[in-house]
């Protein structure tokens, strides 16, 4: 990597950072946190474009566009940002948390997932609902979108919803599934567990493309290896099969998917790596770095943002030694 800067914000986030995710089409940053403001950061300005305090802490956020955005709150409330005005407008509500919010350019839905066992559909036009899933077994940890794959974790199942057809198959992993996020090339989910496992499966399996499970390395404490939590994982959108995993150590580490090996890890993070997102095109990555509220001895250092720039080495694909870009 060529280049590390931390973002330096004139209002420092207050809470825990819930999610970073970069824009569709450029490098401004998109920040939800527990302390209830949702926050737009260009990075090659280092400018902070819109900061939209609310009333609960946002667990969620993501892009429809470069102009338009949405947030997901512990009070069960849905948000449409204008990223221009900062003007904020109601989308809906859950019965609850609302934890997970996913756009899909497809079909122009908001897909919500909440501790109300209930995954909504909304119009993102009028905002009004196409429905919803009810019979959810348990709550929802995490949700992805690929295309009209939707894919979300209840318990220790990945279940993948089409949004079209309203098919859904479930595949159960048998761990505690933390976080899962979509493979593109081939399709497929990836998921991270609680005690430290990575496991990626292809939608299409072949001779080639056949899914395995490896326990990301742990380290050893008072002489004990210790486990941790697989916080979040990203996949680099120029590079076919490689992608990174934030732990609950504060360990951020580079991994190839189609050579089955580790990269490299980078230094460790003063707090738990708690939320992951590559740039459009691959050059950078952002790394949050923050408390998360899962282990009661967690040192509570201030949340940082880091945004590392990716050298020509990291661009390289990890398998064949020549770039891969889509």
């Amino acid at each position: 990597m060529n280049n590390t800067v931390s973002l330096n914000l004139d209002n420092p986030i207050r809470d825990a950072i819930s999610r970073i995710r970069f824009a569709p089409h450029s490098n401004n940053l998109l920040i939800s946190s527990w302390d209830s403001s949702l926050r737009l950061y260009d990075v090659d300005s280092s400018k902070l474009r819109m900061e939209a305090p609310g009333e609960a802490a946002l667990l969620d956020c993501c892009f429809e566009s470069e102009r338009v955005c949405f947030s997901a709150a512990s009070d069960g409330s849905v948000n449409r940002y204008d990223l221009g005005s900062g003007i904020k407008a109601s989308v809906g509500n859950h019965g609850d948390l609302a934890t997970c919010v996913e756009y899909s350019a497809e079909t122009c839905q908001i897909v919500t997932a909440g501790w109300d066992r209930k995954i909504n559909f909304w119009d993102a036009r009028s905002t009004q609902s196409h429905g919803c899933l009810n019979s959810l077994v348990s709550d929802v940890e995490s949700m992805s979108l690929c295309g009209l794959n939707l894919m979300f974790s209840a318990g220790s199942s990945v279940n993948i919803y089409d949004i079209r057809s309203y098919k859904t198959s479930v595949h159960t992993k048998g761990v505690k599934v933390k976080c899962i996020r979509p493979i593109f090339n081939p399709k497929g989910f990836v998921v991270g567990s609680i005690d430290g496992r990575v496991l990626l499966e292809y939608i299409c399996k072949s001779s080639l493309n056949e899914g395995y499970a490896f326990r990301c390395h742990p380290k050893v404490k008072d002489g004990r290896r210790h486990l941790v939590t697989i916080n979040d994982i990203a996949f680099n959108p120029s590079i076919i099969g490689s992608f990174v995993t934030g732990d609950n150590d504060g360990y951020a580490t580079l991994w190839d998917a189609r050579g089955r090996k580790r990269i490299f890890e980078m230094s460790r993070y003063p707090n738990s790596v708690v939320s992951l997102s590559y740039s459009h095109d691959g050059l950078l990555l952002a790394v949050a770095s923050s408390y998360s509220y899962q282990e009661a001895n967690e040192i509570e250092e201030p949340p940082q943002i880091f945004v590392h720039e990716m050298g020509n080495c990291d661009l390289m694909s990890p398998s064949s030694g020549a770039s891969n870009k889509k």
